[in-house]
């Protein structure tokens, strides 16, 4: 038990860091000093740049993700590097380049298409985290908070704004997490919430948004039956693309159990479920 509470002190403090978005970056070694803020998520997509001073957000789009696991041998962290193209009236304007490691962000400029002049940044941590992050996915602003409340905004472009409420973390020591994926396989993103179980915290319940491509709206998925399930609820999921399958995770008792899910008539459906034995 005292390894388990390590493990998870050490958990925190990692998805303190990992989920610490928006980043503010100062320039370098510029005239007149500006800065920003750089929200994204799950590698790298619903990114967006707002700049101090200005009311106004600029797209960026995912050019490339890629995480660099060679220190592993050597006892460093993974360092995850991403490159947006800054989108302006539909067209790239330039390209923001971000290097992301356990505490520390690495080679952050932003290079302007017309000219190629190479803008440096520093990340500037003297500013408090008040937990609020955001993503841009499908031209809808999403706001909502990693550790201090429950609210959850979707805001989209015909000025509309939806408040909803997300299940609350009932434990000081842990977080919300985020995650942008393809839940319902129609080849566009959707977007979950997740929070640690009531229990111990050994697995993850699950909140999922699906964007519905004809009302250009995010709607809550409608959770499966679960009487024939072995978790109840949707919790660890995980995506196999392929065979377009959901899978459950959770403990009950002295077990690992996997419920499969897939979708059925645009509803997701229990399939089978099977005790996970290491």
């Amino acid at each position: 038990m005292k390894s388990f509470k390590i493990l998870s002190f050490v958990f925190f403090i990692f998805t303190c860091r990992y989920h610490a978005q928006p980043f503010t970056l100062t320039s370098v070694d510029e005239a007149k000093e500006f800065s920003l803020k750089i929200y994204y998520g799950t590698h790298g997509k619903g990114a967006f740049v707002q700049y101090k001073g200005q009311k106004g957000i600029i797209p960026l789009q995912i050019k490339s993700f890629n995480v660099d696991k060679s220190g592993r041998e050597d006892g460093q962290p993974d360092l995850t590097s991403y490159v947006w193209e800054e989108i302006i009236d539909g067209k790239i304007n330039g390209t923001y380049y971000l290097t992301e490691g356990l505490r520390d962000l690495f080679d952050v400029k932003y290079i302007r298409k017309k000219d190629k002049r190479t803008f440096k940044f520093e990340e500037d941590k003297t500013e408090k985290f008040d937990g609020v992050s955001k993503f841009l996915l499908h031209d809808v602003l999403i706001d909502y908070n990693i550790f201090y409340d429950d609210h959850l905004k979707f805001m989209y472009s015909n000025k509309q704004t939806v408040n909803l409420q997300l299940p609350n973390i009932d434990s000081p020591n842990f977080s919300r997490h985020a995650t942008i994926n393809d839940y319902n396989f129609d080849g566009l993103d959707d977007i979950s919430f997740s929070i640690p179980d009531g229990g111990m915290g050994v697995y993850r319940t699950f909140t999922v948004f699906i964007y519905n491509t004809k009302a250009k709206k995010f709607e809550k998925l409608i959770e499966p039956d679960l009487s024939k399930s072995k978790c109840e609820c949707l919790c660890d999921l995980k995506i196999d693309k392929n065979k377009k399958i959901i899978s459950s995770e959770c403990r009950g008792g002295a077990r690992w159990w996997k419920d499969l899910y897939q979708y059925k008539t645009g509803r997701l459906v229990w399939v089978s479920s099977q005790e996970i034995i290491n």
